[in-house]
């Protein structure tokens, strides 16, 4: 049997999220009495990742976060359970894997974290069912605006394969003692039978009872009122929280903010809590070398650093949610939210740059990690002049991210707009049939089977999924009008509906603001703040892959999970088959090998998302 995680529906456009290093105390806030006043300690665990339940030996570094051992994640937190320095803990959720058994597993050592004193705060963007009964464990659960619960219950499917062995002539000849010992059922019957189905039945009642008490037990609610939820679910993050189930839709920087001020104003996040100590780099050792080689490639930007500057900051590719992990030739084609909100929080903070360029090339993606940069680049905004510069396209999702800056330049033959939303799966069970493979479904929860692709939507299912994409879709027309304001030659229902316009034409609708490309939009970004003498600066800065591996191994650097926290007074301020084939393309047919990246790429997201923001076709243009 495979148990299939709800999935979550999104909208693409895309999401993030953050961390933090010590904060430096000014001496008003270290106190004028002269005696030196303990800066209260967040510990901080980031949630990403596959949980294995051995130990993780990674001296090198190279999972980057990919895997994560319960016993090291449970023995951290028991850690800061009795240590006085700890008086709060923040857990990033970043699409971590995690079992029902696990879950109980983690739930406990919140519970000894809570009972010990020390405040749990938990951020995420995104949560199915199981996630939500993991991260509802935590004393404050906030979620990211625009960000979806995708609270629907448990689904899951046995797989029945005698279909294919009849068709390539095998017969499989099977005995079991015990009317329930049913594990060679998948090669003698299409389907379960009565014994088995009703092993699978209780097994599902007692495991969807667990999670409605685990639920039930953190949020103060009976079984009864879980199970409405459950079956009235999904919820966008402002349903959520009027429902009860989350305490707050926050952006990053207000939950640091939050979490600050319970804590009297000053905290230092640790991101390493509980770690082992960190590795001695020395030429002796066969790392040396690469220590040695990250010397050799490292960037100089750093010793330039203190020049008056231009930050210019890519979008490039579908827009994905989280952050992208160290590869050797640093390519990932895609748009994490979470390097580009930390790009554009860095640009904040950096008081030598006097402006921010957000360069676009983006048919668009998640919309959840759409509307985690739109909101960085509001924060920039705020302090300094934002410009975007569209590339080949700034569409849907791109076009989400770019609308509200103040200035957008595009060429005449950019494609943008397309203000609109889609959503779906694929449902594959005529292929499944084809192979003589029967998938039978099993389900808890009136829409655990919501994503599933075993079926279509029934009627019911339908309605529900139109009224979500509806509130998304709304969403987004409301930051365009709000953004654009005046500036809109049209009411915004004539230039959505994904509508589809050449820079050209999005000027005459007002869409955009000037022709130009990018090193126009840096001199007019330049001009606003009466630049003259200044550097275009490239963030985040490009890193080789042994910088990256390096820096993390020895603790050194930061991570891009990493929570940062502003200054005290700124409190709110590859497949084995699929890969050569692309790299067989990449060499003789450039431009469609992009166009199978992008539609895998959207196949992809879908598939975790199901409601997205983005262009309506991949086009190859001569």
């Amino acid at each position: 049997m495979r148990y299939l995680r709800a999935e979550r529906f999104v909208v693409v456009m895309s999401a993030a999220l953050l961390l933090v290093a010590p904060v430096c105390l000014s001496a008003e806030e270290a106190g004028t009495t002269g005696v030196k006043q303990a800066v209260p300690v967040a510990a901080h665990f980031h949630l990403s990742g596959v949980v294995s339940e051995a130990p993780v030996l990674d001296p090198f570094g190279l999972m980057a976060g990919e895997m994560t051992s319960l016993k090291d994640l449970v023995r951290r937190m028991d850690q800061a359970s009795g240590d006085d320095k700890v008086k709060a803990v923040i857990l990033t959720f970043d699409r971590m894997s995690v079992g029902f058994g696990q879950v109980e597993e983690l739930r406990r050592a919140l519970g000894h974290l809570k009972s010990s004193g020390k405040k749990v705060y938990a951020y995420a963007e995104a949560l199915d069912t199981l996630d939500y009964g993991l991260l509802c464990a935590s004393g404050h659960l906030s979620v990211a605006p625009q960000s979806s619960l995708w609270l629907t219950g448990m689904y899951g499917e046995s797989l029945y394969v005698k279909g294919l062995l009849d068709k390539i002539g095998v017969q499989a000849d099977f005995l079991h003692l015990g009317d329930y010992k049913s594990a060679a059922e998948m090669l003698t019957r299409t389907s379960p039978s009565g014994p088995a189905q009703e092993n699978i039945d209780w097994l599902f009642d007692s495991l969807y009872g667990s999670l409605v008490e685990m639920i039930a037990q953190s949020r103060g609610k009976t079984a009864a009122q879980v199970r409405d939820w459950i079956d009235h679910g999904p919820y966008l993050a402002e349903q959520a929280k009027e429902k009860g189930l989350i305490d707050a839709v926050q952006t990053r920087e207000e939950f640091l903010a939050q979490v600050k001020a319970d804590l009297g104003g000053r905290m230092e996040v640790d991101n390493r809590y509980g770690r082992e100590e960190k590795a001695k780099i020395n030429l002796a050792s066969p790392l040396g070398f690469f220590a040695l080689l990250s010397e050799l490639f490292k960037s100089p930007a750093a010793e330039t650093a203190a020049k008056d500057a231009v930050a210019v900051i890519y979008v490039e590719g579908p827009i994905v949610p989280g952050y992208s992990q160290p590869a050797l030739f640093g390519a990932y084609n895609a748009a994490f939210s979470g390097d580009i909100q930390k790009a554009l929080e860095t640009a904040r903070q950096d008081n030598s740059v006097k402006a921010v360029i957000l360069r676009v090339d983006s048919p668009g993606g998640s919309a959840e990690a759409s509307e985690v940069i739109l909101n960085a680049a509001r924060r920039v905004q705020a302090q300094k002049p934002l410009v975007v510069s569209m590339g080949n396209v700034a569409a849907s999702g791109g076009y989400y991210v770019a609308c509200g800056a103040d200035a957008i330049f595009a060429d005449t033959a950019t494609i943008t707009a397309s203000i609109g939303v889609v959503g779906g799966k694929l449902v594959t069970t005529g292929l499944w049939g084809k192979l003589g493979i029967n998938w039978v479904g099993h389900q808890r929860g009136a829409n655990a089977d919501l994503l599933s692709s075993n079926r279509p939507f029934d009627e019911a299912q339908r309605q529900l999924i139109g009224a979500y994409m509806q509130r998304v879709y709304e969403v987004f027309k409301g930051h365009v009008a709000r953004a654009r304001g005046d500036k809109l030659r049209k009411p915004i229902d004539e230039l959505a509906g994904g509508r589809v316009f050449t820079g050209r034409q999005a000027l005459d609708l007002g869409l955009v603001d000037q022709i130009g490309g990018l090193q126009p939009a840096v001199e007019y970004a330049a001009a606003r703040v009466s630049l003259k003498d200044y550097e275009i600066r490239v963030l985040p800065e490009p890193r080789d892959f042994f910088t990256q591996l390096m820096g993390d191994l020895s603790g050194e650097g930061e991570r891009p999970t990493d929570i940062r926290l502003s200054g005290v007074t700124d409190l709110l301020a590859g497949h084995p088959t699929v890969a050569p084939l692309l790299d067989l393309l990449q060499k003789t047919e450039p431009q469609r090998a992009r166009a199978l990246r992008q539609a895998l790429q959207r196949i992809e997201l879908l598939r975790r998302e199901s409601v997205i923001l983005m262009m309506p076709m991949d086009m190859v243009l001569p």
